[in-house]
């Protein structure tokens, strides 16, 4: 474990909390069977091994010479892992499971990482004295204390596309029940909503989150729970995969070619529907939330009649009340507990929407933060006043492309960290793997 020296004045909560996420992302790796390590779940991303050298060539980047005064010891491997790849952008990769190092060499140079940024960041004695463009040690521990956090949720849905006999199965919690789902539509208020982080705070955000500012939201409705399961059976049995009216024209084009019909982590076994969670495939819940791409998302609310939120309609229904006050979390300002939500690794899958009536929003919104990401219709951009992070300057602005789109909230293997409200992540319209579902609303009185 990460620890300090007593005449370091390195925050110990930071080292604490760099050791814990390191423990999240090594045990993430020991379910996958040695023989998995070069596989490549998901076509879009690297194979796995990328990231076992990946986490560590990140904070080594991230600290070693511009705020810790170190050297390199392996400049190639540095390189070979500093960089991931954008999901559904610049084709697919082609590299072969012998391109890469042997797994012994990378996790002996993941060992020696971590000794060396450990030994150094006992030893720091001066917090101000290690600044890199006006960043403190502190926030750069932080940014890489929650991109490893970041992985270890993108892995997650990653290894849910591995097949089953290339994982090691741990000890499973029952399944959460609930009682019937009512669906229904809540009426919001008119009212503003305060976005972002002030950098007068000194609050630590990430380079998208700033600079705080407020917009007005005019009243609509929304949906109380997340759209189900069952929902999206109904919207499938009624023909929306094949309706060309429900679909943009390169939404359209994407799943003509890709011959999708059905969210990705359903299957169909002797004519049943069946979802396939991390470790099993069972008959389909039809209380979970479903999951699907920001493409399918929109297509289901042309069907009702409504559309996905804005973002900062999401979050007037998450942490807006009646008073015209705006809250810290949807509950309230307790901090995140299980009785609230399904997030900070509390489970491997979901559970039914309405599982964490505790949980709701001042307005009776239920489930906006855990359980899974919610698309919003908002094309991913830079807030006002927005300044890339000079020590990572691609980190957000790289995606400022009109093709992604803002996600809110977070799921079951979301890190309690980024449950804040500025939090905002973001994906291709046309990514079905990660852990998002969605909500629609309406501006009608209906």
């Amino acid at each position: 474990m990460l620890t300090a020296q007593r005449e370091s004045v390195v925050d110990m909560r930071l080292l604490e909390r760099l050791s814990e996420a390191r423990r999240r992302s090594d045990a993430l790796f020991e379910i996958v069977r040695p023989e998995g390590m070069y596989d490549r779940p998901i076509p879009e991303r690297h194979r796995i091994i990328f990231y076992v050298g990946h986490l560590e060539a990140f904070d080594w980047n991230l600290l070693h010479e511009h705020a810790l005064g170190l050297r390199s010891f392996h400049p190639d491997l540095d390189r070979l892992f500093a960089f991931g790849i954008d999901p559904v952008g610049g084709g697919l990769p082609t590299d072969q499971p012998s391109d890469w190092p042997s797994l012994d060499r990378v996790r002996d140079y993941a060992r020696m990482v971590r000794s060396v940024l450990d030994e150094q960041l006992a030893r720091v004695d001066s917090m101000d004295a290690h600044r890199r463009g006006g960043f403190s040690l502190e926030t750069l521990l932080n940014v890489a204390i929650e991109h490893r956090l970041m992985h270890v949720e993108t892995l997650a849905y990653m290894l849910h596309q591995l097949p089953l006999n290339r994982k090691v199965h741990p000890p499973l919690p029952s399944r959460v029940l609930a009682s019937p789902v009512q669906h229904s539509m809540l009426k919001i208020p008119s009212g503003s909503v305060r976005l972002g982080l002030s950098r007068a705070s000194g609050e630590f955000g990430w380079d998208n989150e700033f600079e705080s500012h407020t917009k007005h939201v005019p009243r609509f409705q929304v949906d109380r729970y997340m759209v189900s399961n069952q929902q999206f059976l109904d919207f499938i049995g009624d023909g929306g995969y094949e309706n060309r009216g429900l679909w943009s024209d390169r939404d359209w084009e994407w799943k003509a070619a890709g011959d999708i019909s059905s969210p990705v982590f359903w299957t169909k076994s002797s004519g049943n529907w069946m979802y396939r969670t991390m470790f099993d495939e069972i008959p389909l819940p039809l209380d979970w939330p479903v999951y699907v791409s920001h493409a399918e998302a929109s297509a289901f609310a042309r069907w009702t009649g409504r559309a996905l939120p804005t973002e900062e309609q999401w979050e007037r229904a998450a942490y807006g009340a009646p008073d015209g006050s705006q809250r810290e979390y949807p509950w309230g300002s307790d901090v995140p507990s299980p009785q609230r939500g399904n997030f900070d690794f509390a489970s491997w899958d979901p559970t039914p929407v309405n599982a964490h009536p505790r949980g709701c929003s001042a307005f009776g919104v239920e489930g906006m933060l855990g359980d899974g990401w919610e698309w919003t219709s908002t094309v991913f951009g830079p807030y006002p006043g927005f300044e890339p992070f000079p020590f990572y300057r691609g980190y957000s602005a790289d995606f400022f492309d009109g093709k992604h789109f803002v996600m809110k909230g977070g799921s079951a293997r979301t890190a309690a960290c980024m449950l804040r409200s500025t939090f905002r992540n973001w994906f291709q319209s046309q990514y079905q793997y990660v852990y998002a579902g969605f909500r629609c609303v309406s501006n009608s009185e209906e």
